[in-house]
């Protein structure tokens, strides 16, 4: 028997959501060096420094363009976009955050967090799901957060989305798992992204939570790729429903 390559993705195509920049772009281009093909998502026509980043790995790459925000329209985009599109790994990162008191909070941004981060989440793994039960083999790999076990501090919206999406993780894999399709998902801990950049310009909140992370530092979004990797591979053929923390050590202090 030769030996198996457990984290090649040769032949397969992968569909990450929220590719323009940070954990996003990572992992894209993370999974396009271990042989994926990529189909990028983004919401406005701007993926031009991941396509090229990937256009280096010799990896092919497409970009659609649908707006999570409204999960009325993404049945409709994903048929207009996705047609024939043969996809063996979905990569659900894109994900919004809105901050403010949870007393003074507006339900315009209690909405679109949720629809962003959950609705349309669910829609799409919907939908490309259905060709994966049918052939008996799919990976879909969900980002989660600290605050998927957590409550944070003025993100109610966010905090409840990715409670969600870990409680989302398992549903879908308990059914699924039978079939040949694994669902977990990726708890980041703090990164150093768009989404962040707030909480890393408040000096005190800043080294609150540095002091927390026993690795000392925030996390880059190339720190996620590893565990992309393992989930997308059949190095994970037998997890299923597994929300993997990647934090720096914050969950064990």
């Amino acid at each position: 028997m030769g030996s198996v390559d457990w984290f090649s993705l040769e032949g397969k195509t992968a569909l990450v959501t929220g590719a323009r920049t940070g954990i996003g772009q990572a992992i894209a281009v993370g999974l396009a060096q271990a042989g994926a093909d990529l189909i990028l998502h983004g919401h406005r026509d701007n993926m031009q420094e991941t396509e090229e980043r990937i256009a280096a790995t010799g990896r092919s790459c497409r970009t659609i363009l649908i707006d999570l925000s409204d999960p009325a329209g993404v049945k409709v985009a994903c048929e207009n976009q996705l047609a024939g599109a043969d996809i063996d790994i979905l990569v659900n990162n894109a994900g919004i955050i809105r901050r403010s008191p949870a007393a003074k909070f507006q339900y315009e941004d209690w909405q679109e967090v949720i629809d962003t981060n959950l609705n349309s989440l669910f829609l799409l793994t919907q939908l490309l799901a259905q060709p994966m039960l049918r052939r008996g083999a799919g990976k879909i790999i969900n980002i989660a957060s600290l605050l998927s076990f957590q409550g944070g501090i003025t993100v109610p919206s966010y905090t409840a989305s990715k409670h969600a999406v870990a409680g989302l993780t398992k549903a879908l894999a308990n059914e699924w798992a039978p079939l040949g399709v694994q669902v977990n998902a990726i708890a980041p801990g703090y990164i150093a992204t768009n989404n962040t950049e707030a909480l890393r310009k408040n000096e005190e909140r800043n080294e609150q939570i540095l002091s927390r992370i026993p690795a000392g530092r925030w996390g880059k979004p190339d720190d996620l790729v590893g565990a992309a990797l393992f989930l997308a591979s059949a190095a994970s053929n037998y997890v299923n429903g597994h929300v993997l923390v990647v934090d720096g050590g914050w969950m064990g202090r």
